[in-house]
């Protein structure tokens, strides 16, 4: 009787093979997917910014200013009593609600920013200013080409 076919089943060595084979497959594939999700939440945010920025030109179109700081970004979705009032303000405002970049966080807003009448940036994965790669600032000034 062939002790094989009485105890059928995986050689240890068999095993490692496809071990191996697997870790090599994802040490492939991982980065390349991971990537992607990274240039997938860049393109996120400077699609919000563009949604963002139109409301915020709508704003000083029907008020001569842009939000302050102070009143944010929450002034182009429900009128605000703080300084500048706003003269105008749609019933439905100028943003369903504000968005938050793909890692869940609030975008930053200042105006006047630094060079331009206002500045809109996110911090990136690290939620901290500065960083590199998946943790660079992404400012609406500075959009990729």
């Amino acid at each position: 009787m062939d002790r094989r076919s009485k105890h059928s089943g995986f050689s240890l060595i068999e095993i490692m093979v496809v071990l191996v084979i697997m870790g090599l497959l994802v040490g492939i594939v991982a980065p390349n997917v991971l990537k992607n999700v990274d240039d997938a939440n860049v393109k996120t945010v400077y699609a919000d910014f563009r949604s963002i920025e139109t409301s915020l030109k709508l704003y000083r179109l029907d008020n001569f200013v842009y939000p302050s700081t102070e009143q944010g970004l929450s002034a182009l979705v429900e009128k605000t009593a703080l300084e500048p009032v706003p003269r105008k303000f749609p019933q439905s405002g100028y943003l369903d609600d504000l968005p938050t970049d793909p890692w869940q966080r609030e975008y930053v807003y200042i105006s006047p920013g630094e060079s331009h009448d206002y500045d809109l940036i996110s911090y990136g994965a690290d939620g901290v200013p500065g960083g590199e790669g998946q943790n660079a600032d992404l400012n609406v000034w500075n959009k990729p080409e």
